[in-house]
């Protein structure tokens, strides 16, 4: 699922050497925090949040099929 979630932000950002995805795995939930630069943000982000939020929508759909709970954080 990391792998997945890398392959989006970087077909999405500029600055693709400046791209990081983390993995936290919890009990139930995984949190990955994607870190990209300022720059790239509003672009990840997209217009009221749209893209962030089909990025997580698609994430999620994936984790639902493993039964795991699944946050994607965006920071700079």
């Amino acid at each position: 699922m990391k792998e997945i979630l890398e392959t989006i932000v970087l077909n999405i950002v500029e600055n693709k050497n400046n791209v990081e995805v983390l993995e936290k795995i919890e009990e139930t939930t995984i949190v990955y925090e994607v870190k990209v630069e300022k720059e790239d943000m509003g672009k990840i982000i997209g217009k009221q949040g749209k893209v962030a939020q089909a990025i997580r929508t698609l994430i999620k759909s994936i984790g639902a099929k493993e039964k795991k709970k699944i946050v994607v954080k965006f920071v700079e």
